[in-house]
């Protein structure tokens, strides 16, 4: 018998690794061995692969397997290599033709009775094989509306082994009927449903307009929630580059159905506080996974009740928010996931949340309220942008009936100054305020004389670090983008200065 080779894709985060699959059959008693630093899922493979081909009716060598994944140093995980196992065990046995197997690669897990199942990663995996050698690639049918996302490649799409032979053996292929995938399009949540709350409506405006990160504090039942959840309908569409990107991630974590097929709309995630540090950034004992600030990658990332996440969850975010990745490194290799979202954070005002607010008695003693907001560390709010109360609407706000702008309306102004600030950095290959860097902040991207005075003053009397001067000078320019002023005007600064501190805005 020949050896025989197919080829599989090993995935490690986003990035894919063509992989060889050898199997030789020899003599000897009937044995199994899997070689190439396989994970548990793809030690299992043998009794998978086995069962499957028994009941597609063919034959199991009753010999010494002996089946090697190249290259050998690399770590493989992931049940996605039971196809090209079991194609390459039928090449060895010579039951289907070399020649079929050439520039092809193998995706997908098997079920016991031949059928191929739905598997992660179709879509970074195919990404990653655009720029090589390969022609064709076999995926589950589950998975094929996903894999026709990718252009530049044959994509056929199998039911189960037994369709995949008749197709290796004669070319003739069983036409499944075209996949219809049906987004899951959720409708934006309009910022009209808000009753009042001026301050916060135009802190999101800003928000969504710079790409900054927001920390909204106020007593429950005040509508934090309500205005973060509006944030997205803010933001404008997603390009088909950012769309495919946040399709890929989300392939990889399994949540593409839930996500939608190729929907442009920005994501919103929201985990719970009691979520742990590796489902908020990601990871994994075998297979490194995105976490929650990944899923947020190209939208929003929201965290309700934030001084009560679980110590540490929080902090480790400092370092998407300045890179807008997150690199996670584990035994089994190191993984770089995109992660460049808007962070919102809600928090009460103390443990009863009763603090502020007209006619609320709170009970918690100051050390307590202390010791509550203190949860949240100096580095991490230094690196939020935006500080904001949120108060109990007034009466008056909450009987009119008065339905304030929608974010149709106010996306239109958010669109208008995100295009302001495209041009004006078209030579820095960046596009939001948020992005500016330090450099260009102090030399090219100024504001007006007496707004640079009013901020150096405040880093003299300690009020702004060298990160806040930055914070306030980017937000400053959001501000500046919306009231379109050609740069950031001293009532801009001043603003800006007033978000960064929760101060009243409108008088």
């Amino acid at each position: 018998m020949t050896i025989g080779v197919t080829h599989g894709v090993s995935l490690m985060g986003l990035a894919g690794t063509l992989v060889q699959i050898e199997v030789d059959i020899s003599d000897g008693l009937p044995h199994y061995s899997l070689l190439g630093l396989p994970d548990l899922a793809l030690m299992e493979s043998r009794d998978r692969v086995r069962s499957a081909l028994v009941n597609s009716q063919e034959k199991w060598p009753n010999k010494k397997v002996t089946v090697s994944l190249s290259p050998a140093w690399l770590p493989k995980s992931g049940s996605n290599f039971d196809l090209p196992i079991a194609v390459a065990i039928l090449a060895a046995q010579e039951v289907i033709p070399a020649k079929r197997l050439h520039r092809a690669v193998f995706y997908g897990e098997l079920a016991l009775d031949g059928r191929i199942r739905e598997a992660r990663g179709v879509l970074p995996a195919l990404i990653s094989l655009l720029h090589g050698d390969v022609q064709t690639v076999i995926v589950p049918q589950a998975n094929a509306a996903e894999a026709k996302l990718v252009s530049g490649l044959e994509i056929i799409p199998m039911e189960n082994i037994s369709e995949l032979l008749k197709w290796l053996r004669t070319g003739i292929r069983v036409e499944a009927e075209e996949v219809i995938s049906i987004e899951k399009v959720n409708g934006f949540k309009d910022l009209s449903d808000v009753a009042g709350q001026p301050d916060a409506r135009y802190a999101l405006e800003v928000a969504a307009t710079g790409g900054h990160h927001i920390l909204m504090i106020g007593p429950p039942g005040t509508g934090k929630t309500m205005l973060a959840e509006r944030l997205p309908s803010l933001l404008p569409e997603l390009d088909e580059k950012a769309a495919l990107e946040v399709s890929a991630i989300h392939s990889v974590a399994g949540a593409l159905k839930e996500r939608g097929l190729f929907s442009k709309v920005p994501p919103f995630i929201s985990p719970h506080h009691t979520t742990t540090r590796t489902a908020m950034v990601g990871g994994g004992s075998s297979a490194i996974k995105p976490g929650a600030c990944s899923l947020a990658h190209n939208g929003v990332l929201f965290i309700d009740e934030a001084p009560e996440c679980v110590s540490g969850v929080l902090d480790a975010l400092r370092q998407p928010l300045e890179s807008g990745e997150i690199t996670i490194t584990r035994a089994i290799g190191s993984a770089t996931f995109p992660a460049d979202f808007i962070l919102v954070l809600a928090a009460n005002p103390c443990p009863c949340g009763r603090l502020s607010g007209r006619g609320r008695g709170c009970s918690c003693s100051s050390l307590q309220v202390r010791r509550y907001l203190n949860r949240l560390s100096g580095p991490l709010i230094d690196r939020v942008d935006l500080r904001i109360k949120v108060e109990p609407p007034s009466r008056t706000a909450f009987a009119s009936g008065e339905i304030g702008e929608s974010s149709a309306v106010v996306r239109e102004r958010v669109a208008l100054a995100r295009a302001r600030a495209a041009k004006r950095f078209a030579t820095l290959n960046i596009s939001r305020n948020a992005e500016i860097p330090a450099f260009a902040l102090r030399n090219e991207f100024k504001a007006e004389r007496a707004g640079m005075s009013l901020l150096h003053n405040e880093m003299d009397r300690e009020n702004l670090t060298a990160r806040g001067f930055h914070k306030a000078l980017r937000l400053a320019w959001s501000i500046a983008d919306l009231a379109e002023h050609e740069l950031p005007l001293l009532e801009d600064v001043k603003r800006a200065l007033a978000l960064r501190d929760g101060m009243e805005l409108f008088g």
